[in-house]
């Protein structure tokens, strides 16, 4: 199965993956780069609570939600997740990550082929 890394002109990359990968592969990039932060904590609270996070994003017309994110750690360079997306297309959960630009696109690369994927990475440019 191929899964595309999407890298735009901000350097922000990321990635679509079913909400049950979604979780896992949170937890390895987690885990390859040792590092735990609040922002990953509050996107793994939102991916576990998929459902009620999905509709109060809905209510509110918002495409994607955004975890609160210590100082600590923004300073130390230690946020993961920038953005999440939430998409339901019928019973199947979807989930749109968006990584903070500075992990590194090997880091997201890896971990998604430790999770069984091909990866094809695309950077998006204006002309």
């Amino acid at each position: 199965m191929r899964k595309v890394v999407s890298v735009d002109m901000g350097r922000y990359k990321s990635v679509e993956v079913s909400l049950e990968e979604s979780e896992k592969l949170l937890v390895e990039i987690s885990r390859q780069l040792g590092v735990e932060s609040q922002d990953l904590d509050e996107a793994l609270r939102v991916l576990r609570n998929f459902d009620s996070f999905y509709d109060m994003a809905r209510r509110k017309f918002k495409d994607y939600i955004v975890p609160s994110k210590s100082l600590n750690d923004m300073i130390k360079g230690t946020v993961i997740v920038d953005r999440v997306k939430l998409i339901k297309e019928g019973d199947e959960r979807r989930v749109v990550i968006t990584f903070d630009r500075r992990v590194k696109e090997d880091v997201i690369i890896e971990a998604l082929k430790k999770l069984g994927y091909e990866v094809e990475v695309r950077k998006l440019e204006l002309y």
